[in-house]
């Protein structure tokens, strides 16, 4: 009985309906019997003021031997005070209105409780299924907007695990570096790119906790010289014992400088992993930039190419660990290009190789 009586909505809907027949009854209740009362005392006391009884009609005329009347049956009589029909038909409102007030409040909040569940389901487990999105106009949009949470508290938790795990898998690269050149400390030179590998994994750090504090992406467009940052990649490359050239020219972009740094090595490691040397063409135009990087490994199957972006896919020729990496590679170049809003594309070169090549558009920067 105590559950029963908890406040709720359920229950608030309950009382206020419940009161409002109660109300309503005892009006009509009392309404009924003023007008029976005052309707009978008006007609007794008019036949009293003239002192006498009305008049019998004609046709109810007593001859003399019929029985004299009692003093008091010609009064007049009032109709009964509550005639059992309105009891029945009060009744039979009662319990059909108390009965639909129940129902009603049920329907009414029946929407409010499948949400309730659909958010504690939602408290351990990102993958409960989505809310039914049924009932009225309200519940539906309810239903809707919980959907739309959910999938987005679903996709940020992804991405968030992905982008982690994506500065895990880059700090590696500037980590290989300074573990070559610690190795050689005689170099005065060394020093110098020493203190730039620490700037690069500081601006790793610091881009992650950025995002981490609440920015998908915090990072702005700035004007960037593409064929700086591509020697400088190329010469680290070779510095690390790896045949990398660089062929064409490049004039500065405006794109996302570590998103755009964050793809290029990526594809430079990973043709690096599979080809042994990289070849990286730069091919300019007033409209678009292409930055191509290509290897001479063993390529990828036609059916795979677009399977390889997706996080921790690798080939099943790629499972050695020394060489396989851990699937990363590809998945985060081909985010870090869709940040800088350029398009990433995988294609064999006939005779062996691979070709990534990012196109950035130009247009914007007018």
């Amino acid at each position: 009985m105590k559950r029963f009586f908890r406040d709720t909505i359920f229950f608030r809907l309950f009382a206020l309906v419940f009161a409002a027949l109660i109300i309503s009854h005892l009006a009509t209740i009392a309404l009924v019997a003023v007008s029976f009362r005052g309707g009978g005392e008006r007609l007794h006391g008019s036949a009293a003021m003239v002192g006498m009884r009305p008049p019998p009609p004609p046709h109810l005329i007593f001859s003399d031997r019929s029985p004299p009347l009692s003093p008091h049956e010609g009064d007049f009589a009032p109709p009964p005070f509550f005639p059992p029909g309105l009891w029945i038909g009060l009744a039979t409102q009662f319990f059909a209105l108390m009965l639909a007030a129940w129902f009603g409040a049920k329907v009414l909040v029946r929407p409010i409780q499948r949400l309730a569940k659909a958010a504690a389901r939602l408290g351990t487990t990102l993958n409960s299924p989505m809310i039914e999105e049924a009932g009225p106009l309200e519940a539906r949009r309810a239903a809707r907007v919980f959907n739309q949470m959910q999938e987005r508290i679903r996709s940020q938790i992804e991405e968030r695990a992905r982008f982690l795990a994506a500065v895990s898998h880059d700090l590696r690269t500037p980590l290989t570096r300074m573990k070559l050149r610690m190795e050689r400390p005689d170099e005065k030179i060394q020093r110098d790119r020493l203190l730039a590998d620490i700037e690069e994994m500081s601006a790793m750090l610091n881009a992650t906790l950025e995002y981490f504090r609440g920015a998908a992406s915090l990072e702005r467009p700035q004007l960037l010289d593409v064929q700086a940052l591509v020697d400088s990649m190329a010469e680290n490359a070779t510095e690390s014992g790896h045949e990398v050239s660089v062929l064409g020219t490049a004039a500065a972009v405006v794109t996302l400088p570590m998103a755009l740094r964050r793809c290029l090595l990526n594809l430079l490691e990973n043709a690096l992993r599979y080809g042994e040397s990289a070849q990286i063409s730069l091919m300019d135009s007033p409209e678009n930039l292409v930055i191509d990087i290509r290897d001479k490994g063993p390529g990828i199957p036609f059916d795979k190419l677009n399977a390889v972006f997706e996080p921790f896919v690798r080939l099943e020729t790629s499972r050695n660990k020394a060489t396989g990496g851990v699937g990363l590679g590809l998945a985060i170049a081909k985010e870090a290009a869709s940040q800088c809003g350029g398009q990433l594309i995988l294609k064999n070169i006939e005779g062996g190789g691979l070709s990534a090549s990012i196109t950035l558009s130009r247009r914007h920067e007018d």
